[in-house]
């Protein structure tokens, strides 16, 4: 392979890192909030308001059951507003982040879901108010199983950014369909796959690794309590 191609590899790679890092990080920002709010406006919880609650999970879940692909075309006009242009990496982070949100919103919920209401209600026996149960049982209570959200969160991040290069996103997905499928070029093809999939298990080591973490020093926090 020559020189050219693995400097096209090693931009691509830094191009889909770069696309995949802003991504989650904006939904991350943005689907922990809404994961807390799913969850503590439900029916019989801290904050219960139900018309919110149905509303926000219709939203949600519309946006999650949409195809990646489509989203993407859809939003166009919108990622031209937000990002000046609708081809290139910069572009690709406004549908990437817009498909993770809610993806991340679901997890979220299910992971503060599966914290002991008699936590909560213990805090609350307390005195401890919506805002202080949230931040300091819910939420350090369900971080294993957030982090382990985030990682599934980020590799669906890395083949969603794969797939924004069939529409000019930039990344290892542009460089194989530009070089790898309309050139024929079959040994760039496997390269990017090969690079993705490395991606994906370097991803996947990290996350189990900190989800483990979290989960000793949480239960060495209770034994200690």
């Amino acid at each position: 392979m020559s020189p050219e191609i693995l400097a096209l590899l090693a931009e691509s790679l830094l191009e889909t890192i770069y696309m995949v890092a802003i991504s989650a990080l904006i939904a991350t920002l943005l689907g922990i909030p809404l994961g807390v709010i799913l969850i503590t406006t439900g029916k019989g919880h801290i904050l219960e308001n139900i018309p919110l609650n149905r509303t926000l999970g219709s939203i949600v879940n519309a946006c999650r059951s949409t195809p990646f692909i489509i989203l993407m075309v859809a939003i166009i006009p919108f990622t031209r507003m937000i990002a000046g242009t609708s081809i290139g990496t910069n572009a690709a982070i406004v549908p990437l982040s817009i498909a993770a949100i809610p993806f991340v919103g679901r997890i979220v919920e299910t992971a503060l879901r599966e914290v002991d209401y008699g936590l909560i209600e213990a805090a609350q026996a307390m005195g401890a108010s919506p805002r202080e149960i949230i931040t300091k049982v819910l939420i350090p209570e369900a971080m294993p199983g957030v982090a382990a959200g985030l990682t599934i969160t980020v590799i669906n991040l890395i083949g969603h950014s794969a797939m924004a290069g069939a529409i000019g996103g930039g990344g290892l997905g542009d460089l194989a369909i530009r070089y790898g499928y309309q050139r024929f070029r079959a040994d760039i093809m496997l390269a990017t796959v090969l690079i993705l999939i490395a991606l994906v298990q370097i991803v996947q080591s990290c996350g189990d690794h900190i989800a483990k973490r979290l989960n000793k020093k949480q239960i060495g926090g209770s034994s200690h309590a």
